[in-house]
């Protein structure tokens, strides 16, 4: 189990990463969206962030506003407009340039 810590206004938050279902990007602000459904946490930090400090296999970017923990992703998707379907309900885009490196290495 891999926890991040986070600098937050309050803070630090310290996260389980398997608790992080996708990290939404927002210009220089970033949503996180956990499984125990607790409310989102929203910090100032870029997605690029997250990618460099988050566990290499566990999160995929699927276009430059969202990573994804591949453990909650349900379905995928290629037909003309690629989504994600995550456990918990939600609808995610995902760029065709991605979609394919994802058909690439599943």
């Amino acid at each position: 189990m891999d926890t991040i810590i986070i600098p937050t206004n309050q803070g630090l938050q310290f996260c389980n990463t398997d608790n992080i279902i996708r990290i939404q990007g927002m210009s220089n602000y970033c949503k996180i969206y956990f499984a125990d459904n607790s409310y989102p946490l929203t910090v100032a930090k870029v997605l690029h962030w997250f990618e460099d400090h988050l566990p290499v296999g566990t999160f995929w970017r699927t276009h430059k506003t969202h990573l994804i923990n591949i453990g909650y992703i349900k379905q995928f998707h290629t037909a003309q407009k690629p989504w994600l379907l995550l456990y918990n309900g939600e609808l995610l885009a995902v760029s065709r340039r991605r979609a394919s490196l994802l058909k690439k290495i599943a």
